[in-house]
């Protein structure tokens, strides 16, 4: 299947995005850049008292003129550090509440995605979406906005106060601003492609790396670790060489900015030193305008230093907004009409590549209350033909009509959601009581064994808490079932994992979660389709046999072949 990416958004529709939800919390907002600009303000008094200071000096000031300029300076630390706190600590809640509410969208819009879509990205794009790009983004509205915004306000200010000092100040103070200017246009051009590689390579790192987990088994028992390792090895180089290229770029932005600084700086020592001694301006005016450009050093410094974590945060979040802003194309599948009919099927084609068809012209009637199996040879098409009628795949050609309502799917891939078991299967239908959580297991078998867990319905299961067995997993997705009770049921070889102890089990399972439900079953194991009312036999895409068991192995045909080898190969009922 060729991969293909979920859509990145663009910086227009992110901006749109971003404002959205910050909206809602614009009055907190407003009340942050308020404090913020009122803690700059009293952090901004400092250099003229110093400047004061050397004035009294130089002139013989009075002992309590000099304590009194002292205690202003404390003061104004003392009022700058609390406003500052209190701003930085609400315009970073502002940021986490929007960014949580983006996450949100982003999983819940990835939730109703069609299937095919999430398996032709991979896993690894979306899981790196909603776990590395929230930790980037999360950082910048955690530290990154409040420090920009802080140091912004601050730039802008102390500009302000060199003017009001003398306007030549902020003339020599402006030299720096070219160069500065330059170096971000330069570095943004290099950053942005850059950073956005990095991200997609990460994705390309956690897809190859998730894959080559989950298929441990298969992978050693064909001895091919080694090539599946040197993969998972190139795309993590290539995301650690693209990382590297990352440093050196900041190197040189941070190079060229010490420059700025040092030109800036020379512009208005050189400045001073004319103004005094013209008489224009006392030795305190000068050393108030060398200590605010210094004081420009750390905030310059930081909002320019900070363009690189905005790059970083930026292109996290054009693709969590790409993924927020995804909708559900509507799908064209069609609704039985006829009362009997609980599944209708018309020339129904479908590939997973084009010219590469693996369904051709299937043409199946399933009535309402009728078990189907599905059987076939590997590679027949059985489990592509079990996704396209639960609507995972949309056909390529031809139609698929399904009675109104939720058409199940239960795969032998089953997962086990961490968190209390009763919540796991409670998922089906939120509102079950416990009660009626009760009810499902005991319908499906697995009530004595829950009971016994160390604590009932409330034991911990999933990743970090009780381990279940395939059987026993497989129990509750059966119970699930029971719970959102569909009106169609699709089992795609929903036993194959429990092995032979636990087949009878499961098939008894089975039968009694689909009891009353219209099922189709891609059958592992050639008992269920003795018990199906009827069975398809498909070969290489193609429907080849319909019938009962009783007719088909008196006919010649592949079911019959099948049923001598597995009846031949059978050493006890339960295998």
């Amino acid at each position: 299947m060729t991969t293909t990416l979920l859509p990145i958004a663009s910086g227009r529709r992110t901006w749109a995005a971003v404002l959205a939800l910050v909206k809602p919390r614009r009055g907190r907002l407003a009340g942050a850049l308020l404090l913020l600009i009122a803690g700059t303000v009293a952090g901004l008094v400092a250099p003229p008292l110093l400047g004061h200071i050397v004035d009294l000096a130089t002139g013989g000031g009075r002992t309590g003129d000099f304590l009194m300029a002292g205690a202003g300076l404390v003061g104004a630390a003392l009022v700058e550090a609390a406003l500052a706190g209190f701003g930085v600590a609400l315009l970073a809640q502002v940021g986490e509440d929007s960014l949580a509410r983006l996450r949100e969208r982003s999983v819940e819009s990835a939730l109703r995605l069609p299937l095919e879509q999430v398996e032709k990205a991979g896993a690894g794009d979306l899981t790196s979406r909603v776990t590395n790009d929230v930790a980037v983004v999360a950082e910048a509205a955690r530290s990154a906005l409040p420090e920009f915004t802080r140091a912004l306000l601050t730039i802008v200010l102390t500009l302000g106060g060199l003017a009001v000092l003398d306007w030549r100040f902020l003339l020599a103070a402006l030299v720096a601003v070219p160069v500065q200017a330059y170096t971000v246009r330069w570095y943004a051009r290099r950053a942005v492609p850059l950073y956005a590689r990095q991200r997609v390579a990460v994705a390309a790192q956690q897809h190859h790396l998730l894959a080559t987990i989950d298929g441990a088994s298969t992978i050693r028992t064909f001895r091919v670790a080694g090539e599946h390792s040197g993969r998972v090895a190139a795309r993590s180089q290539q995301a650690v060489d693209l990382l590297l290229r990352g440093v050196a770029l900041q190197t040189r932005f941070y190079a060229r900015l010490h420059v700025a600084e040092f030109a800036g700086l020379a512009a208005v020592l050189a400045t001073g030193f004319l103004l005094v001694r013209g008489d224009t301006v006392t030795i305190g005016t000068a050393t108030a305008a060398a200590l605010y450009f210094h004081g420009l050093f750390n905030p310059i410094n930081t909002a320019l230093a900070l363009v690189d974590d905005a790059q970083a945060a930026a292109s996290g979040l054009n693709r969590l907004v790409g993924v927020a802003a995804l909708e559900s194309p509507p799908v064209a599948r069609a609704e039985t009409t006829g009362a009997p009919v609980a599944i209708e099927v018309q020339g129904l084609s479908f590939a997973y590549e084009p010219d590469l068809p693996v369904l051709r012209d299937i043409d199946l009637t399933v009535r309402r209350g009728e078990r189907v199996a599905v059987v076939g040879s590997t590679g027949a098409g059985k489990t592509s033909l079990a996704k396209v009628i639960a609507g995972v795949h949309e056909p390529t050609g031809g139609s698929v009509a399904v009675p109104a309502g939720e058409v199940a799917l239960i795969t032998q891939e089953v997962h086990v959601f961490a968190g209390p078991l009763a919540d796991d299967v409670r998922l089906a239908r939120p509102a079950a009581t416990d009660d009626e959580v009760r009810a499902a297991l005991a319908a499906v078998d697995a009530l004595d064994w829950v009971t016994q867990l160390p604590d009932g319905l409330r034991t911990e299961v999933g990743a970090g808490g009780h381990t279940l067995t395939a059987a026993q997993s497989q129990q509750l997705a059966f119970a699930r079932l029971i719970l959102a009770d569909p009106p169609v049921a699709i089992l795609d070889e929903a036993t194959a994992e429990a092995g032979s102890a636990g087949a009878r089990l499961l098939e008894r399972v089975a039968t009694a979660a689909l009891a009353g439900r219209t099922a189709v079953i891609v059958a592992h194991r050639l008992t269920q389709a003795v018990a199906a009312d009827r069975i398809v036999v498909l070969d290489h895409g193609h429907i080849v046999q319909i019938g009962r068991h009783e007719d088909l192995i008196t006919q010649s045909g592949p079911y019959a072949v099948l049923w001598q080898a597995w009846s031949g190969t059978r050493t006890h009922p339960a295998a």
